[in-house]
């Protein structure tokens, strides 16, 4: 790296293209932050050049930058593993582990106590050493580390019964491969807390599991947020209030969370979609037009050539593909949520809106269940209670358009947003 590329800060990691760390850092402010993936054989050369100022480090590099550093902190000495590098005054390196820091203000945000239980964590690597040492300190009894081919594995673990807590540091449900889980969480009937430190997508299969079960649960998304602020405290030789984790992290979910919005066919959610797209500045899809373009053929004719089992097929497709994707706003089909396996898939990292409008309001052209008010009426008796029970805001749409996209985008802002739309 020549001397006008120097750079200040940064990340650096062997695959970073769905960090948020830049993100991060960005909103921190005052330094230049980049993210720079490095292949193993370049680690040696990129760390002796030193043409930084400070570095995080993440997988598969956390133990490896160890040798390079002329002193260690207490925490990265203690857990052995390094996320956090600064450049000392007379060039030598600083590692220090600040995911630690991260890590205990991710289960006090979410009000799981670790005091006197037995703690189950899901993997071996830098981060589960990390989680041991806050366990420890958060005053666990007992802390396991469960591993492929540990004395407590995959196998076995269903033994453990007792266990009151779960912290997932493999990479399991993370994205792209999203849905699938370590273990089944109602096989222990003890636990009161689940920490799943994947932040992509914000809903594991794992946390929605617990959330179904009702267990205090959290993402890493917040441990990702707070390990950031500590390094940028290093970094920056100053404080950083604790009220920018919680700012950061509600802007940074405003940023990914999808908007999905589900309801009987006819009832406008496509209309209310595009709108909230343009004034939210995110990316509109519709899962029915998505089929049609999958198919090569319209819906119509999709279930008089192909049968409505194919289309349903081709739906549950659709939305696995959209469902793990960030920052959209998703229009569904009619049906589309009577599937577990949809609800699952928008729910990881959506927020649903559940679009009402009365019956004979409802648009029947071209919908192939729903051509007749008896059609429609019978198609709402069977769906209404899935839609409510699965939703998180119901939003009227009997008067103009724009009062309930308003009100979406109004429930939105409260939610996620630092500033008003």
């Amino acid at each position: 790296m020549s001397g006008k590329n120097r750079l200040e800060y940064g990340l650096i990691g062997e695959k970073l293209a769905h960090s948020y760390s830049k993100l991060i850092h960005d909103r921190l402010g005052g330094y230049g932050y980049e993210l720079y993936e490095i292949a193993a054989e370049g680690l040696d050369l990129f760390l002796k050049e030193r043409r930084f100022k400070g570095l995080n480090v993440t997988i598969p590099y956390k133990k490896a930058v160890i040798p390079y550093c002329a002193e260690l902190s207490f925490a990265a000495k203690r857990i052995g593993s390094v996320n956090t590098l600064l450049v000392q005054g007379d060039g030598s390196l600083y590692g220090h582990n600040t995911d630690y820091d991260g890590f205990l203000y991710t289960v006090k945000s979410a009000g799981i106590s670790f005091e006197e239980k037995k703690v189950l964590i899901l993997g071996s690597g830098g981060t589960s050493l990390t989680a041991r040492a806050a366990a420890e300190d958060l005053g666990a009894r007992e802390i396991i580390t469960v591993s492929r081919g540990g004395d407590v594995n995959y196998e076995n673990i269903y033994l453990q019964t007792d266990a009151g807590i779960i912290v997932n540091t493999t990479p399991v449900g993370m994205y792209p491969k999203t849905g699938e889980a370590p273990v089944d969480l109602s096989r222990f009937p003890a636990l009161s807390g689940v920490v799943d430190v994947i932040y992509n997508p914000l809903y594991t299969a794992l946390l929605l599991q617990a959330r179904e079960l009702g267990i205090a649960h959290t993402c890493g998304l917040p441990m990702l947020v707070a390990q950031a602020k500590a390094a940028a405290e290093l970094f920056l030789s100053q404080t950083i209030a604790d009220s920018e984790t919680e700012r950061i992290c509600r802007e940074i979910m405003g940023k990914i969370t999808n908007i999905v919005l589900i309801g009987m066919p006819g009832s406008g959610k496509t209309s209310l979609g595009r709108r909230l797209a343009s004034i939210l500045s995110k990316k509109f899809t519709d899962t029915d037009d998505l089929i049609v373009e999958r198919a090569g053929m319209s819906i119509p004719d999709i279930f008089n050539e192909l049968g409505e089992a194919r289309f349903r097929e081709l739906e549950s497709e659709v939305i696995r593909d959209v469902g793990k994707e960030s920052g959209l706003v998703i229009a569904t089909g009619g049906g589309a949520i009577m599937k577990e396996q949809n609800r699952a898939a928008l729910r990881q990292n959506g927020r649903v809106y559940y679009i009402v409008r009365e019956l004979h309001a409802l648009d029947t052209q071209n919908r192939p269940l729903s051509s007749s008010i008896e059609a429609l009426q019978e198609l709402e008796r069977k769906r209404r209670s899935v839609y409510s029970a699965f939703c998180d805001v119901k939003i009227s749409n009997d008067a103009a358009p724009e009062a309930a996209v308003g009100a979406i985008a109004e429930d939105f802002y409260e939610n996620f947003g630092n500033k008003r739309p």
